[in-house]
């Protein structure tokens, strides 16, 4: 009988080459299950081509990918969403001329696979989809605007409506990508707060370059540089690493 895996996702001597160009170089990685673990860098470390990897949009070169101890690195995208993985972007991707809670059904529908191109599904299953959408407008606070076109919204809302069509798959693992890049100073604490409580529910992988926010809501933090991992452990530990202060903060050694 196989025990279960000790992370819920697990990366080993994994790299993305260009040529000679490695943008990540050997990167082992290690997120526990239920845990909100930060990937935090300067520009150019390799944050979000380890999180292309992670999720299919790029084949990586060499390494391995264990999610829930199965190798996935073959994997195509759609089928590690199958498995229980979802990604949010840095650019919003969402459907604009469409209203908030049909975005979030049109999500929640997705999680159906092929099944979702099915016309002639019972009236139920759209209900069922129109529940998750109900209980994701609450869960972010814009029930108020369940009916409003989403390219209607502020910028900072947006954000907020693609991480909540992300959770309409309810993944096991959530994957953010600079999720308060662009907001403004009013909406980073909704943002924050909803992290911090889609963290009781899901594991939370993200990049972040709002360094208040990793400190106060990560369990883990993840350094990078040069497509390498430079330091990795808890905010205090990470904090006081002198290595951290030089290469991400660009204080003197």
């Amino acid at each position: 009988m196989s025990t279960p895996a000790q992370y819920l996702l697990e990366t080993q001597n994994l790299e993305l080459a260009y040529g000679a160009f490695h943008a990540v170089n050997g990167v082992n990685l290690k997120v526990e299950a239920g845990t909100i673990h930060t990937i935090i860098g300067p520009n150019g470390a390799g944050k979000t081509s380890l999180f292309h990897c992670l999720t299919g949009e790029r084949q990586a070169t060499a390494g391995a990918i264990r999610f829930n101890g199965q190798n996935i690195i073959k994997k195509p995208a759609h089928g590690r969403v199958g498995l229980g993985m979802a990604r949010s972007f840095q650019l919003t991707s969402l459907f604009q001329n469409l209203s908030v809670r049909e975005n979030l059904r049109l999500a929640a529908q997705g999680r159906d696979g092929l099944g979702a191109l099915n016309f002639w599904r019972h009236v139920d299953s759209r209900r069922e989809h129109l529940e998750v959408a109900d209980q994701v407008l609450e869960r972010l606070q814009l029930t108020a605007r369940a009916q409003t076109l989403a390219g209607e919204l502020s910028h900072g809302q947006q954000r907020v409506l693609e991480v909540g069509m992300s959770i309409c798959s309810k993944p096991q693992l959530l994957m953010l990508d600079e999720p308060t890049s662009g907001m403004g100073i009013d909406d980073i604490p909704i943002m924050t707060q909803l992290i911090s409580d889609l963290g009781r529910d899901h594991t939370v992988l993200l990049i972040e370059h709002n360094m208040s926010i990793v400190m106060s809501i990560s369990q883990r933090i993840t350094v990078m540089s040069h497509g390498q991992i430079l330091v990795e452990g808890t905010p205090d530990v990470v904090r006081a690493d002198e290595r951290v202060r030089v290469a991400y903060l660009g204080e003197a050694a």
